[in-house]
């Protein structure tokens, strides 16, 4: 009898983004275990935003690419996705599908429940429906949400705000939920620095004073808000420097306006970079900013708090979750743009303070935030379902035959 769960991730895209990181790591962690064969399916990704694919290609037979399933809303794409997504798992027969992000998760549980897979878990990296969109693609998402989770067995929150936004639109209830932090390889956070050669590189002093924000370009990350705040914060304290990391397609947009402002040197677009690239990036910043209208609990705030560098952050979502007011960072009500500049001033002016809260927020986060840590707590999860479900691989299911999406 084979003694093997067999597991399929679905994700919409491999972008370089948090919830998409989370899901390789979940992946390639989740391999590791003996008792797990763990394979990934994913949307076509790229362009702008860079793409995560790379990170199987020693795996060739783990990732496949579904060409149908995109993020815009596509009828008909939407309609052979699905279809793709069905005569996948039953001819592999995985014993669990476990999805991320909005499109895969729903079109993944639907298919996952219609092929009849025994245990269905969706993870939650932010919310798909709420203020942020207009009403009807609210109420669109908020209905597909329901309908999915209704086969759903398990939810994984990357914050309790999440399963909090998710019960209170009526979708799942509360013994579905398992809050599983987003852990990351915390070493080289650990470990990162002030170089003062990266510093150079990039055209910043050592006196400098550097805002790091790290997001795509794109809607909903708060840049416009951090271009408008900044002229404020130059003003009293003319060393700040706001250090952009990620790309997207308002790059443009976003230089035309910080020109228009008279703000260009002040701006430093550090561009796409691999995930490596990171801690080093903010290993040179003096605090991180946050500005995100809708976010489950971005991994850059962990991050930023790992190598010691306090943040300032939106109340949204999960962020108070990490950004702990006046222990670990300052929250800022959305859309207030000069309290978000007296923090920033307030930092700028204050090292000691910028000491204490990066002090205290890198032990938060080395105590909860591990790679190890999140692996761990999935390969539990899923051996505490596979028990409730009576489930032992191999005697649920016929072997597969090996077939690509």
């Amino acid at each position: 009898m084979n003694s093997t769960l067999r597991v399929v991730h679905v994700i919409t895209r491999l972008i370089v983004g948090g919830a998409q990181e989370n899901t390789v790591s979940s992946v390639l962690g989740l391999r590791q275990k003996s008792n797990l064969d763990v394979s990934l399916i994913s949307g076509p990704g790229g362009g702008v935003e860079g793409s995560l694919e790379d990170r199987f290609s020693a795996l060739p037979q783990t990732l496949s690419i579904l060409p149908e399933l995109v993020r815009p809303l596509h009828p008909w794409r939407d309609l052979m996705a699905h279809k793709r997504l069905v005569a996948h798992f039953r001819r592999e027969r995985p014993h669990i599908v476990h999805t991320h992000s909005g499109k895969a998760g729903v079109l993944g549980r639907l298919a996952a429940r219609r092929a009849r897979v025994p245990i269905i878990v969706h993870t939650v990296p932010g919310p798909s429906f709420g203020a942020f969109q207009s009403s009807l693609p609210n109420w669109l998402f908020t209905q597909a949400e329901r309908w999915a989770a209704r086969g759903t067995d398990d939810f994984i929150s990357v914050a309790d705000a999440m399963t909090r936004q998710y019960l209170a639109a009526g979708i799942g209830t509360p013994e579905k939920f398992t809050r599983i932090f987003s852990g990351f390889d915390l070493q080289p956070f650990l470990s990162a620095r002030n170089d003062l050669t990266l510093r150079a590189r990039l055209g910043l002093a050592r006196e400098d004073f550097v805002v790091a924000k790290l997001a795509r370009l794109c809607p909903l990350k708060g840049h416009d808000d951090l271009i408008a705040a900044a002229g404020a914060v130059v003003s009293s304290r003319p060393e700040t420097k706001f250090l952009l990391i990620g790309d997207g397609p308002l790059r443009q947009q976003f230089t035309r306006k910080i020109a228009a402002l008279g703000l260009s040197r002040h701006f430093i677009f550090a561009g796409l970079v691999a995930p490596a690239e990171v801690p080093p990036l903010l290993g040179i910043a003096d605090v991180l900013v946050h500005l995100s209208r809708r976010e489950g609990l971005a991994r850059a705030l962990p991050q930023s708090l790992a190598t010691g560098r306090p943040v300032v952050a939106y109340d949204c979502d999960g962020a108070p979750e990490v950004c702990l007011e006046g222990k670990t960072g300052f929250l800022v009500q959305p859309g207030d743009l000069s309290t978000l500049s007296a923090r920033l001033t307030e930092l700028a002016s204050d090292l000691s303070l910028r000491v204490r809260l990066g002090d205290t927020g890198r032990e938060l986060i080395r105590d909860r935030f591990s790679e190890k840590q999140m692996v761990d707590a999935i390969y539990e999860l899923y051996l505490r379902l596979a028990a409730r479900a009576g489930l032992r691989p191999g005697a649920v299911w016929n072997e597969p035959t090996s077939v690509k999406v």
